[in-house]
């Protein structure tokens, strides 16, 4: 038996990597103006990028519930098992949107096998898990299996970032406007985490050059086995910072891969442009 994976555009891997891995592509959705946009399939991370930088505020919103009806109903027919590794559920409501529609689809296939992970992930945070999915997939892997290491993936998976602007964090609610103001104004970047799917402020850090060695160091904190890791640096179209940490992070921890992106639209249209993104494990690879 198949098993289909699904994912949304909040795990922030292009789009050419849906196609070339057989992985269904469950789109947010991005509102800029009078104008409603698909995340990876009619709007692209750049162009929001501009837009903000423009002036523009774009708004965001989850997956369509038509879309998960018409998916799972198309799964159910199949007769194929299904895994769908969501965006962490304190960020966004496409994570219950798909239970809730999945469960009413039951009702009418009730054979339909689907498993549903909240990740609390975001960005390449979910990125990393849905890319080892895969492979497990391609190796053979049962459904089970891969549903129970992606889910100790997911528990155990670090998120350090920062952004340029806290003004775009605050006009989207995650920061207050005074928090804003002060970092703009003593040129105060904040570091953030995510704890249990939440946006986290963790410390404020004064100069880019000693923001850099703080996320360092952090790593050093916090990483298990970094050398034998998937390491994730997503950006705010900003390509030239990603691949500067990009090369610290391989000087000190050699680690197995760096995979760098671009943030996507639907995290982008909230962090603003500059954003910076580091995701790694604080759990061996060896012990998973």
């Amino acid at each position: 038996m198949k098993i289909n994976l699904f994912a949304d555009s909040a795990c922030d891997l292009p789009s050419a990597y849906f196609e070339e891995n057989d992985v269904t592509l469950i789109p947010l959705r991005v509102h800029i103006d009078e104008n409603n946009y698909e995340d990876l399939i009619n709007i692209q991370p750049n162009e929001v990028f501009n837009e903000i930088r423009a002036g523009k505020i774009p708004k965001t919103s989850q997956a369509s519930p038509q879309l998960f009806e018409e998916l799972f109903t198309t799964l159910a027919k199949s007769g194929n098992s299904g895994i769908y590794i969501a965006f962490s559920s304190e960020l966004s409501g496409t994570y219950s949107t798909a239970v809730m529609v999945r469960d009413q689809v039951k009702e009418q296939y009730p054979t339909l096998d689907l498993t549903i992970i909240d990740s609390k992930c975001a960005s390449l945070g979910l990125g990393i898990v849905v890319k080892q999915a895969v492979e497990m997939i391609k190796n053979g892997a049962s459904k089970e299996s891969i549903v129970s290491e992606a889910t100790t993936r997911c528990q155990h998976m670090e998120h350090l970032f920062t952004v340029e602007d806290l003004e775009y964090l605050a006009k989207g609610g995650r920061v207050s406007r005074a928090s804003a103001f002060l970092g703009g104004l003593l040129n105060i970047k904040p570091l953030l985490h995510v704890d249990d799917g939440k946006l986290i402020p963790i410390e404020k850090i004064r100069g880019r050059k000693k923001l850099l060695k703080r996320i360092l160091e952090l790593m050093d904190e916090r990483g298990v086995d970094l050398s034998e890791q998937i390491i994730g640096i997503s950006h705010g179209d900003d390509e030239e910072s990603a691949l500067e940490m990009k090369q610290f992070i391989q000087e000190r921890f050699h680690p197995k891969e760096i995979y760098v992106n671009i943030i996507g639209s639907v995290i982008g249209a909230h962090a603003g442009p500059g954003t910076l993104a580091i995701f790694f494990s604080n759990q061996s690879p060896k012990s998973t």
